[in-house]
């Protein structure tokens, strides 16, 4: 289970705010595997992963959008019930607190991904892939 960064970019609450920034990463080749957003006073707070966060980053800093990178850890994870929970889970028993967590796609395959945001990332990424181990052995599923 992979540390991947995480953008987040602060835009202002107002129609189409979303469609030009995802358009704009767009026109540049950047492809959007997982997005989370939500209204903050005046704001619209939008956290995103894709697959080129160098090319990403670039194209934000050209387009003076001002945002933050975070490493968040990446879990892929079987299209059943219970999956995230049980992710959740481990990382609560482990005493690992999930600040937010959203999902999104692996590109080529279309498997379901979830992205949780925790202060202990490499803990948290330790054990995510020592579950997936055992879900996959448990189950005779592949992950990989």
């Amino acid at each position: 289970m992979p540390i991947i960064k995480e953008f987040t970019v602060l835009v202002e609450d107002q129609p189409n705010a979303l469609g030009v920034l995802c358009r704009t990463l767009a026109e540049h080749e950047v492809n959007i595997l997982a997005l989370q957003c939500f209204p903050v006073r005046d704001k619209f707070v939008t956290r995103f992963i894709v697959d080129n966060p160098e090319n990403a980053k670039s194209v934000l800093n050209r387009k003076q959008l001002p945002f933050t990178e975070t490493k968040i850890v990446q879990a892929k994870i079987l299209h059943r019930p219970g999956e995230i929970a049980r992710l959740a889970s481990r990382l609560g028993k482990a005493n690992i607190n999930i600040n937010y967590a959203y999902c999104g796609l692996e590109p080529g395959s279309n498997a379901p991904l979830v992205f949780f945001s925790v202060a202990e990332v490499e803990e948290a990424e330790k054990l995510l892939r020592e579950t997936a181990v055992a879900a996959v052995e448990k189950s005779g599923s592949r992950l990989a």
